[in-house]
């Protein structure tokens, strides 16, 4: 009984989407409820996520499950960012026309996945979780049916997706063949690392995971689907998903294949380097604000890929921090574009932002904060984020990899700030509708704020992820 305990939001969040499910099937036009209905769920699953001692550490069902810190901290982390986006996005589902009983369902349950996903500790296990996260998404990315751009970023993401996760499977077909198990701590003690066939499934297992994050060279599919989709879906996939596979990443490296670092050692800085670069360079000639963000995420993940290349818990640490502090920079980002809004049409371009401090200056300060601290300038907390990284890839002399990480650090900084040029400096558009939604408001001062005063006491989000011991 003491381990159903621990399994308990797990478990809630499963019967609450059947009950939901239902509630929506039999009440016609119950999307209002539904929406918040689920919001609530959301919410009462993080409050169960700490019913018990968060220093437990504890395995299940034949040590395929684990509950320990780190997953605690990363459920914990992706519930808060899914509450988070379901707020700031109620009106805009409405307003475009996707309110339907699916949508919110179809949220908890990728978010479901994600929490399989992250407290994994088999391969079989871990799939299960990666495909209800990958199927869910699939269909919100296509929700909008009257849009040909979302149908067809839904169909990229599908066939590209697809791809990786049977180059995934095989890969995890290829260590259970080399290593007769799908245990995480059986595989680390029987896993050969002079076996040529266990090092071609950690390259498969990689390239698989590298699709998911959208790393380079496996990021094709994000612009056009970050793009295409609608920007509710969007600002999800910007922001949640992520928090569950680099959790994944931290099990599959540090876990089964730690006896296997040097081999994996240079696949982790090649991606982190190539998505850094990319990141950095492409995004400079883009007109539209969620492809921009596709980009900008690409060069994020590699500067998170960069802590975990380290082979340290130190590095570790601050990649989940990392982690943690992009999160809050997106919400606010994508916040502020679902304030684009005239005469209930959304509006995505750089363009459109055109002279927005002379109408909206509360708006403009908040974008300015956010984009300053994506740009990683102090002493705002997105500078924070990057010099734990690079302090961490430093301290293991990794030079290289931290300077390609500044050099494209101060590219990046130019398209956040070419933004901020056009907000403050370019002749003022037609005037934006005050937007009336609380919690679309609510997400875009909290992490503006969070992101302006982070400096005063860094060292709190430090406290919470030293706990963290992978290694």
């Amino acid at each position: 009984m003491d381990q159903l305990n621990l399994i308990i939001p797990e478990l809630f969040l499963t019967t609450s989407i059947m009950i939901l499910l239902m509630l929506g099937v039999f009440y016609k036009n119950s999307f209002n409820l539904i929406f918040k209905l689920s919001t609530i769920v959301l919410l009462a699953t993080f409050i169960l996520l700490f019913n018990h001692s968060v220093d437990t550490s504890a395995t299940l069902f034949n040590n395929s499950y684990t509950i320990d810190y780190l997953s605690l901290f990363m459920k914990a982390l992706t519930l808060v960012a899914c509450i988070f986006v379901m707020l700031s996005s109620f009106d805009y589902i409405k307003l475009i026309g996707i309110n339907k009983i699916e949508y919110p369902i179809l949220i908890l349950s990728a978010t479901l996945g994600m929490m399989i996903m992250i407290s994994s500790y088999d391969l079989i296990v871990f799939y299960m979780g990666l495909e209800l996260q990958s199927l869910s998404l699939y269909v919100l990315v296509s929700f909008n049916r009257d849009s040909y751009r979302s149908t067809e970023a839904g169909l990229k993401y599908f066939v590209l997706s697809a791809l990786s996760s049977g180059l995934l499977l095989y890969g995890c077909s290829l260590i259970y063949g080399f290593s007769n198990s799908t245990n995480f701590d059986l595989i680390s003690q029987n896993i050969d690392q002079f076996n040529t066939g266990s090092i071609f499934g950690i390259v498969f297992i990689l390239v698989g995971l590298a699709f998911k994050v959208s790393a380079v060279p496996f990021h094709m599919w994000a612009p056009d689907v970050y793009e295409g989709s609608p920007t509710s879906v969007t600002a999800f996939f910007a922001i949640v998903p992520k928090v569950a596979a680099l959790t994944v990443f931290i099990r599959f490296l540090y876990v089964p294949f730690i006896n296997l670092v040097d081999q994996w050692q240079m696949i982790i800085i090649f991606i982190s380097l190539a998505s850094m670069i990319l990141g950095a360079v492409a995004a400079i000639g883009q007109t539209n604000l969620k492809r921009l963000m596709a980009y900008s995420a690409i060069g994020h993940m590699g500067y998170a890929l960069a802590g975990l290349a380290t082979g340290s818990n130190e590095g570790i640490q601050s990649a989940v921090i990392y982690l943690s502090i992009y999160l809050l920079m997106n919400l606010g980002i994508f916040s502020c574009i679902f304030m684009m809004k005239r005469k209930d049409i959304f509006y995505e371009d750089i363009q459109d932002l055109s002279g927005l401090s002379k109408n909206h200056p509360i708006i403009s300060v908040c974008l300015l904060v956010l984009l300053f601290s994506l740009a990683g300038i102090p002493p705002l907390a997105g500078f924070f984020a990057k010099f734990y990284v690079f302090m961490a890839v430093i301290k293991v002399e990794m030079y290289t990899l931290a300077i390609i990480g500044l050099i494209t650090t101060v590219i990046s900084a130019f398209y956040y700030l070419r933004i901020i040029k056009i907000i403050y400096f370019d002749d003022p558009k037609e005037i934006f509708e005050i937007d009336k939604n609380l919690g679309l408001k609510v997400s875009l001062f909290l992490s503006t704020i969070i992101i302006l005063i982070y400096f005063i006491y860094p060292s709190l989000l430090i406290d919470m992820v030293s706990n963290i011991n992978v290694i």
